[in-house]
């Protein structure tokens, strides 16, 4: 929804502009009079056609008009209603641009039930033997028309390295820093494939927070294969008890 703008005078249509009563009286026909406010002006919207901009009073619509747009034919001074709304000031509040649903998702809002719309130009996705590097994710024999139709580009791969690098499973994360040793020399690591490998695994510790995750080489935790957990010292030294009870001779009553 566009913004309407008021100025105080314009340098044409001055019939049109001199017409404020007759604006305001139509406002009447769509409200109550304690809801118009001032006459803030007017908008030239085109030759013979203008918009006069009143303060509305509702409630809720703070920095909002009321809205006349007046027209005259051609050499004719009469003037007449075209249009009665309520139109946003440069100060009003709006909700956000409308967003398909498919482009305001983010990965946190569905779950692995949920199915996702289908994008047929993605551009993380190539066919299974546009990409010839080295790294490629390409289709193997026993999948041909049964198995993947697409598979990872460079972009895609770029995209995903990026993404888990910057995230807490990264080495930028509080359990890094605090950690003795990172996970390059984890026993708990499995190594990824292709150019993945020199940069990252696969967590297989059930203590850790990241099992079954990816994360970086140079991430760390404290479920390090290799690590300790500190032993806590001794706050006395525990004396020999003043009743031995394995000395204690039972004897039997016959009494």
């Amino acid at each position: 929804m566009s913004r309407l703008e008021p100025v105080q005078s314009v340098t044409k249509e001055k019939t049109l502009a001199q017409a404020a009563d007759v604006a305001r009286e139509a406002l009447l026909d769509i409200t109550t009079e304690d809801s118009i406010g001032e006459h803030k002006g007017v908008v030239l919207e085109a030759e013979r056609v203008l918009t006069h901009a009143f303060d509305c009073k509702l409630p809720g619509y703070v920095g909002w008009y009321w809205a006349v747009t007046v027209a005259r034919a051609s050499r004719s001074r009469k003037v007449t209603i075209n249009e009665v709304s309520l139109k946003p000031g440069s100060d009003a509040l709006l909700a956000p641009d409308w967003v398909p649903w498919a482009d305001r998702l983010e990965p946190d809002d569905v779950s692995g039930t949920e199915p996702l719309p289908y994008r047929k130009d993605d551009d993380r996705l190539v066919e299974g033997f546009q990409d010839t590097t080295d790294d490629a994710d390409q289709l193997q024999e026993f999948e041909l028309g049964l198995g993947r139709a697409r598979v990872l580009s460079i972009e895609g791969r770029q995209e995903a390295y990026n993404r888990w690098y910057d995230s807490d499973r990264g080495p930028n994360n509080p359990s890094t820093k605090a950690a003795k040793g990172n996970c390059s020399t984890c026993g708990f690591m499995m190594l990824m494939a292709g150019s993945a490998r020199s940069l990252f695994g696969v967590c297989a510790n059930e203590w850790s927070p990241d099992d079954g995750k990816v994360v970086s080489l140079d991430h760390g935790c404290g479920a390090h294969s290799e690590t300790d957990a500190p032993r806590q010292k001794k706050l006395w030294v525990q004396a020999e008890p003043v009743v031995n009870e394995t000395d204690i001779e039972i004897v039997e009553s016959h009494g």
